[in-house]
């Protein structure tokens, strides 16, 4: 089976076609750097994201939040969902862990900016 992807890793954005055999990438073309090659294994094999959004706080405004780490792409949604139940007490500094391991993924969701 084959996939083309773009790789993400840098701003060059190489297009990679990646060779797959029962679940096992075989072959990666395209690519102008050894990041590109991982990118498009780890794309294929086990595909991560950060997930970047805001959350609610106690005054009733918004800040912004991440994953402190790339979570399972499958589990994104629900994620997002989790974060989106969360309610972030002020004040709030750069870093402050909103919620410890998100799901089981031991990834924590941590604050991006300073609030008041």
């Amino acid at each position: 089976m084959k996939r083309e992807l773009t790789c993400i890793v840098c701003p060059i954005g190489c297009q990679l076609s990646v060779t797959l055999e029962n679940g096992v990438v075989t072959e990666v073309t395209g690519n102008t750097c050894p990041r590109g090659k991982q990118y498009a294994i780890d794309e294929c094999t086990n595909p991560v994201r950060t997930i970047t959004t805001t959350a609610r706080t106690s005054n009733g405004g918004v800040i912004p939040v991440k994953t402190a780490a790339p979570v399972p792409k499958e589990l994104m949604f629900d994620c997002m969902k989790e974060i989106d139940r969360s309610v972030v007490t002020l004040p709030a500094k750069i870093g402050d862990v909103v919620i410890e391991n998100l799901l089981g993924t031991g990834v924590d969701v941590v604050v991006t900016a300073n609030m008041e």
